[in-house]
């Protein structure tokens, strides 16, 4: 086989021009798009060491090649038998069938009514389902309704949630959410709790929408010192400047405290995890935040990010703490589990709530072009990949377990202790409170209320990290 020399420049395109429509899906076959997977796989995965079918001389000519890519009808498959461990190690690379779309996703754009959902299993019940509304997004279309977080819900159309249907009739564009009440019959015990219908209902559809991260923004004096509360939902390159005003709003106030609320946000880019490091502290300018580990074949690629005080022309507004408390659930992932990685090496992180999801690893998009990147596509398809390319580890080398990051001070968020947002007494930033004022440290371990995991796209991409294009990798031959 021809040795073909691959730069791989890692890209992110925010939008593409080109229509899916006006591709011809029936013009390309099935093995044309395997020897896509194959050669981007075998260029960038980051546990390529590990499945033989990726080893450099693992083909002895053109026609072994050519055979091996035919043995899989479809790219999915192919994809899948090169994944590593994927239920214990590598439970994120994905392949893309439409990278238009997910390109959208990851800038933040999809269609979305503005809700985010936690789901139970009813006390004493191993399918029946009842939903809390977790979030409400800014200028959506709950918001607009009125829905707020903490409601709770025990059918869709008027049919009961139950393990079976449930992601069915939440992922319809549109759909009718029929309310009820918690009722916890006056006791401690949660196996005599109760969800009691109501004749409440509202109907929902989905339109194209694009979420600015930052929630949400408070100054709360404790004391006679002002803290600082964000509630930040997803590490969005193209809300760098937001943020950055955000903390303006908390420098300008001489904030003393920080409560960054991560319990639902899944991660996203690098850079911007590294951008808000910088703003949290501001002493260690020029100091290594974190690094990316490539595979034994791009070693070159190995990149330190550093403490800055700028970006793209922009001074960076930084509260120089040497303390933050961050809130979290199972839900947070990855570039949040990177800023608490990162910025304990530094600081002390007091971490509330629940064990973090356990995603080390940052991956990348490619496409089938002359050098992965998003130029000169080929233009009879949309399918794309986004591979685990590299392992995150802070200034001592440390990753983030696989199990997660364990709290500090526990408390499982759980329809008993739903509260407002930005609430002095919602219960994780209480305990903050509690913590900044010397009041002790307490928890409630209510491990019967973990939510159940469903394949409703509450995010569109869930649990992901990924690099912006300020890495490129190096070149590298292979057969």
């Amino acid at each position: 086989m021809k040795f073909l020399k691959l730069c791989i420049v890692l890209l992110l395109v925010a939008s593409v021009t080109s229509c899916f429509e006006d591709r011809d899906d029936n013009s390309i076959s099935a093995s044309e798009i395997n020897d896509f997977v194959w050669k981007g796989m075998n260029a960038v995965y980051l546990y390529k060491d590990n499945i033989p079918d990726l080893a450099n001389d693992r083909f002895s000519s053109n026609e072994d090649y050519a055979n091996y890519l035919n043995s899989f009808a479809a790219p999915e498959t192919l994809f899948e038998s090169l994944i590593f461990e994927r239920e214990v190690v590598d439970r994120f690379s994905i392949i893309i069938p439409d990278y238009i779309e997910f390109e959208q996703l990851l800038a933040g754009t999809s269609k979305s009514n503005g809700l985010e959902f936690n789901f139970y299993l009813k006390p004493g019940s191993a399918t029946e389902v009842f939903g809390i509304i977790r979030l409400v997004l800014n200028n959506s279309v709950a918001s607009g309704l009125g829905l707020e977080r903490g409601q709770i819900f025990d059918a869709v159309d008027g049919i009961a949630l139950s393990t079976s249907n449930l992601n069915t009739l939440l992922n319809q564009d549109t759909y009718t959410l029929n309310f009820a009440t918690y009722n916890d019959n006056g006791t401690e015990m949660i196996e005599d709790d109760t969800i009691v219908s109501s004749n409440d209902s509202i109907e929902l559809t989905k339109q194209v929408y694009t979420e600015n991260p930052i929630h949400q923004t408070n100054i709360i004096d404790v004391d006679g010192e002002n803290v600082g509360y964000l509630v930040y939902n997803g590490f969005n390159s193209n809300f760098n400047t937001q943020l950055n005003d955000a903390f303006a709003e908390f420098a300008a106030n001489n904030v003393q405290h920080l409560v960054l609320d991560l319990r639902y946000n899944p991660g996203g880019s690098v850079n911007t995890a590294s951008l808000l490091g910088s703003m949290i502290t501001g002493q260690f300018n020029g100091d290594i935040y974190s690094k990316l580990v490539f595979n034994s074949d791009q070693q070159a690629s190995n990149t330190n990010f550093t403490f800055v005080n700028n970006f793209n022309g922009n001074t960076i507004n930084s509260l120089n703490l040497n303390k933050v408390y961050v809130l979290t659930t199972s839900r947070s992932a990855s570039a949040s589990e990177l800023v608490i990685n990162s910025l304990s090496a530094y600081i002390d992180v007091v971490q509330i709530g629940d064990a973090t999801t356990g995603k080390t690893q940052a991956s990348i998009t490619i496409y089938d072009s002359p050098d992965l990147t998003s130029v000169d596509i080929n233009p009879n398809h949309t399918y794309a990949m986004q591979p685990l390319v590299a392992n995150s580890i802070n200034v001592n080398d440390v990753a983030v377990p696989s199990d997660g990051l364990a709290p500090d001070i526990a408390l499982i968020e759980s329809p008993r202790n739903f509260g407002i947002l930005g609430d002095i007494n919602e219960p994780l930033l209480a305990l903050a409170l509690a913590d900044i004022q010397g009041l002790g440290r307490f928890g409630n371990f209510q491990i019967d209320f973990h939510p159940i995991r469903t394949d409703i796209n509450i995010k569109p991409i869930e649990e992901n990290m990924y690099i912006d294009n300020e890495i490129p990798l190096n070149r590298l031959e292979f057969k």
